[in-house]
């Protein structure tokens, strides 16, 4: 029986690791059994938040700015997991963000990983929906808050410990795995990005609700792509 790993919950300013940025990380230390320590850390995302995240996590633009860089939360994370297996809800969902944003800052960030959505839909067959929220109402796992990543990760840490008594059956399905998703670094968006955006965004008289220094390249042209979309182009009588 496994009972050495690091419980993990992310939550985030989007779906997409590539463009959307970690907002917080929860952890919890499982060792012989038994929760040795928690990790908890706010991430400033350097962009506003929609109010689907606000509304979902209750998480304030006010308290996200508080947070340390996104570097920092999962350098110190990489620390306190080193030598623990992961296990997430849909945990490679929470990995990609931070694989993602280990590559982005040039740091190694490999993992073998049990994932209890996919232990979830094997063993509780009888549970209408797998979900963090219903499982934990179905099971009677209390938390304090949902969509808030230690809370989460505690929980997800309950469940898992529920769904080990199905191990003896079926061993191999508890065996940690390798996981695996590709992340590509990706660098700061260039001075010519940034003008460019900076430009359409002062040309439609959009406030743009993110730091531009803050964005990667991708992200500079996904959101120069929408502006072109949605307001056109700048005359070409308009700023050089």
């Amino acid at each position: 029986m496994l009972e050495n790993y690091v419980v993990v919950d992310l939550e985030m300013t989007g779906l997409h690791p590539k463009t959307d940025r970690i907002l917080e990380i929860g952890a919890v230390k499982v060792e012989n059994g038994r929760c040795s320590g928690t990790f908890h850390q706010m991430v400033n995302p350097h962009t506003g938040l929609s109010e689907e995240v606000k509304d979902l996590t209750g998480i304030t633009e006010e308290l996200a700015e508080r947070g340390c860089e996104a570097e920092a939360a999962v350098t110190e994370f990489r620390a306190f997991a080193e030598g623990f297996p992961l296990v997430g809800h849909n945990l490679i969902f929470d990995y990609s963000f931070l694989k993602q944003c280990a590559a982005n800052h040039g740091l190694p960030f490999e993992k073998d990983g049990l994932d209890t959505l996919k232990l979830a839909r094997k063993f509780l067959p009888e549970a209408e929906k797998k979900t963090l929220d219903y499982l934990c109402a179905w099971l009677s796992i209390p938390r304090a808050q949902s969509h808030r990543a230690l809370e989460d990760a505690k929980a997800t840490a309950a469940l898992f410990q529920y769904l080990q008594q199905f191990e003896p059956g079926e061993p191999e399905a508890f065996l940690p795995k390798p996981l695996l998703y590709k992340a590509k670094k990706q660098g700061p968006a260039s001075k010519r990005q940034k003008k460019r955006l900076k430009e359409l965004a002062d040309w439609h008289k959009i406030e743009l609700n993110v730091e531009i220094d803050s964005l990667t390249r991708s992200e500079a042209s996904r959101m120069t792509d929408k502006i072109l979309a949605a307001y056109g182009k700048i005359p070409k009588d308009g700023p050089i």
